[in-house]
């Protein structure tokens, strides 16, 4: 640090603030810098104030000297000052692209740097943010040739532990595979079907209990069907090869069979899919699975679903807001194999209101006594608009969630099931991951697809989220549709003709 010190302001305040007042010399990468802020001191906002810094604050800088970009961070709290730096060499032909993207991980580094010389604890991920750590470790495969070396690399350069390491090792060979066998037309469906029976209290996605708009489900279906046809022929023109399909929501077993079937017949209808391998519903909360539902799925060729029961600790179940029991589930689970041939998937959160390590690893048991195919285990993420938050519901510390997700890693892999896919959240519990747990042969391509950006997801339904991707060129656009269903449903006629933008992008290069 002693050739950042000409650059320093000290001025000690009394009091530490909840907001981080945030100074930048030589750059000015506020998103890298709030990424960071978020990993290190999630309780705090950041705050840009003008002129000379002064007060509890953060500096950092960044410069370029003799071909080496350095990067340092000042913390500044009362009378205690705290630092951090980071230093990499840049390649004479280094591009644009290259050159921004070891800035922004120096100046991450170095806000990381500090943090932890000012007593915060290690993460897990280390210096690693984002939501996608296995893109960050692809590309470090693909520039080393070399799976030992790539591993050292991305422990060093993002201070990552052994054990995130090694999962996210495990992961990107299914994505380095499934890379192989996708072509550049190839493209995945998803469909949001934005309806539950009842909303979960840690639930933050746009979702309607059906107690409360039942009346608007009848009007939805019909928009949907607009938006199938309309999606369809933007893909025939295209010329995309739709590859898996994905109906997510919401739980989009809350319609009626009758519902399902008629959106279903569509979709056959419409759209080619006789290239598609696979063919996802979220069945999802056990209350919405019946004999008939599962029955037309089965007959369309639906060839995975959800079984979410998220806890099989029915006072939790209860705490969380759902109607469900435990047996609930285990007769959901038993119908669905007694009804179709189906893989399942089954969901588990660890860190819910009033679980406990024990709780968690008691359901963990509980759910891999079933041996459903894919195993999907979550950390709470704290999301705005959730109502744990809103009510202020006490959860799980992050040490708690902590020994959830070892136990959950060590017993999984003792069972042979193998982690696929992860990704990471905002307000996550602890700031730990995501993991999706297979047998082997039966990972969900969806699932690994849009985790890794591998192909362009084609969206339909409430929420959904189409996303375009051209390989080669890096640039990538988002067509988003309305979230709540009443504004879906208004506004059908402008989601439809949204769909050109599909032709564009992959005929006209826009």
């Amino acid at each position: 640090m002693s050739n950042f010190k000409h650059f320093l302001h000290l001025q000690p305040v009394d009091d530490i603030i909840k907001n981080m007042n945030i100074y930048f010399f030589g750059h000015n990468y506020r998103y890298a810098v709030e990424q960071m802020l978020l990993t290190v001191f999630p309780d705090e906002r950041p705050e840009y104030p003008e002129g000379v810094p002064e007060g509890d604050r953060m500096e950092v800088y960044l410069r370029h000297n003799n071909g080496a970009a350095d990067a340092a961070c000042l913390i500044v709290r009362g009378n205690s000052v705290w630092k951090g730096e980071d230093h990499a060499m840049l390649p004479d032909d280094a591009d644009a692209l290259l050159v921004n993207r070891t800035e922004q991980r120096l100046v991450k580094n170095a806000v990381y740097a500090a943090a932890l010389d000012s007593g915060v604890a290690k993460p897990v991920w280390g210096a690693l943010t984002g939501v996608r750590p296995g893109k960050v470790l692809c590309r470090i495969l693909d520039e080393e040739k070399n799976k030992e070396n790539a591993l050292l690399r991305f422990k060093s350069e993002y201070d990552v532990s052994e054990k995130r390491a090694s999962l996210c090792m495990d992961t990107a060979g299914y994505t380095m595979r499934a890379k192989t066998k996708l072509g550049e037309k190839d493209i995945c469906l998803y469909v949001g079907i934005p309806f539950c029976p009842t909303r979960c209290s840690y639930c933050s996605f746009v979702s309607q209990s059906v107690e409360k708009s039942m009346g608007l489900i009848t009007p939805f279906v019909e928009a949907l069907i607009k938006e199938i046809r309309a999606a369809a022929n933007a893909v025939a023109c295209a010329g995309l090869r739709p590859v898996s399909v994905y109906f997510g929501g919401g739980t989009p077993t809350t319609l009626l069979p009758e519902q399902l079937e008629e959106i279903f017949t569509e979709m056959y209808s419409c759209f080619d899919l006789s290239s598609v391998s696979e063919f996802t519903v979220e069945a999802g909360r056990p209350d919405t699975i019946t004999p008939e539902k599962l029955d037309v799925m089965s007959s369309y060729g639906i060839t995975r679903i959800s079984v979410n029961p998220q806890t099989m600790s029915d006072r939790v179940l209860e705490v969380i807001g759902r109607r469900h029991t435990a047996a609930d589930i285990m007769s959901a689970v038993e119908i669905a194999r007694e009804r179709g041939t189906f893989q399942i998937n089954m969901d588990l959160i660890a860190g819910l209101p009033s679980d406990t390590t024990e709780n968690f690893a008691d359901s963990l048991r509980t759910v891999t006594a079933l041996e459903p195919e894919n195993i999907t285990v979550h950390t709470l993420s704290l999301k705005k608009g959730a109502r744990i938050l809103l009510e202020g519901t006490a959860v799980p510390s992050g040490n708690e969630v902590s020994c959830m997700l070892d136990y959950a890693m060590d017993c999984l892999r003792d069972l042979s099931y193998e982690p696929y896919y992860l990704y990471r959240q905002k307000f996550m519990s602890g700031g730990f991951e995501n993991t999706g747990w297979t047998k082997k042969g039966c990972e969900n391509l969806y699932n690994i697809c849009i985790m890794e950006e591998l192909l362009s997801i084609v969206a339909m339904g409430g929420g959904g989220s189409t996303k375009l991707i051209r390989p080669g060129n890096g640039r990538n656009i988002r067509i988003m549709n309305p979230k709540y269903p009443k504004e879906y449903i208004d506004m059908i006629d402008k989601v439809c003709s949204d769909k050109n933008k599909i032709i564009n992008f992959f005929s006209k290069g826009e």
